[in-house]
């Protein structure tokens, strides 16, 4: 029988023993089926599987396994990027919203996916694109955010915003967040920004702790163009980072242009996926705190 998936990677934080343990079981379970198990050369774990270099896995994978939270799912998905490789999650980290497998139902699962019971989810990408005064050039990709931020200890940055080549406000404060709708439940929400739908062409834009109270998130459409200058003021200077990575510094005089990129990554889910079901589990909606039992004792 042909299958839809032969050939799999398996990506996880080795050093971390409620990743290392899944990946064996999973490894060993992938082999018996008759699959075909893929590991980067630089994995430590003793696994009966392929090694290859790391940049070459999405060259011969069909499928990516992704063992861990939200930061492996990321990093799986700079992996696949230019090939389209889709990525299932298996969540072993605490609040991720992208890796939607428990342990504990991880063989079922992962053998309906087998089987072509599955959901298929894209999600768009950010291209980053920051210019030096020299005209130097360097590009970044990222599935959750780009961030702007302060850089060491000094006070506020000052910078201005254009979309579509309208000016939309000068900010002053920590930083700011362009944040995908898959970004929209990480480092965006901590900072007062929306939840955003996956499956929406949208992309938000978060200030980090404003000046200002008034400078508030906003959403636009996600073929929009997004202009970031960072104002004149002493010594000033701003970290910039693509889901987590340091993409470099922006200073006056420099531009940070952020669009969306050509493609897209592909996402695979369980039969029963449901975001918002996610959502009420990982925020807790819909349950009393006054019923939990840790209340503080009345003086």
């Amino acid at each position: 029988m042909d299958r839809e998936f032969p050939n799999i990677a398996l990506v996880g934080r080795q050093t971390d023993i409620r990743v290392a343990e899944p990946m064996r079981i999973l490894a060993t379970h992938l082999i018996e089926a008759g699959v075909k198990v893929f590991a980067a050369d630089t994995l430590a774990l003793a696994l009966p599987v392929v090694r290859i270099a790391e940049e070459e896995l999405c060259s011969h994978a069909d499928l990516i396994i992704a063992i861990g939270g939200d930061g492996t799912m990321l990093y799986a998905s700079r992996l696949a990027r230019e090939n389209g490789t889709p990525i299932l999650g298996v969540n072993r980290g605490r609040l991720g919203f992208l890796a939607d497998i428990t342990p504990d139902v991880m063989i079922d699962s992962i053998d309906q996916v087998l089987a072509g019971n599955y959901l298929r989810d894209t999600r768009l990408l950010l291209k980053a694109t920051l210019t030096s005064a020299a005209g130097e050039m360097a590009t970044e990709y990222g599935l959750n955010d780009v961030v702007v931020q302060r850089r060491g200890g000094g006070g506020m940055v000052d910078f201005s915003t254009s979309v579509g080549g309208q000016y939309v406000n000068t900010h002053s404060g920590d930083g700011l967040i362009v944040a995908t709708p898959t970004g929209s439940t990480a480092y965006a929400l901590s900072c007062g920004g929306p939840i955003i739908e996956p499956q929406l062409d949208a992309v938000a834009l978060v200030p980090v702790c404003p000046h200002t109270l008034t400078d508030r998130p906003i959403v636009i459409p996600a073929n929009l163009t997004i202009d970031i200058t960072l104002l004149e003021r002493d010594n000033t200077r701003a970290e910039i980072t693509v889901d987590g990575s340091h993409l470099g510094t922006l200073r006056p005089g420099e531009s940070l242009q952020v669009v969306t990129a050509d493609k897209r990554i592909t996402l695979l889910h369980p039969p029963g996926h449901d975001f918002y079901g996610i959502l009420r589990s990982k925020l807790f909606w819909g349950r009393d705190s006054r019923k939990r039992g840790d209340q503080m004792p009345e003086s």
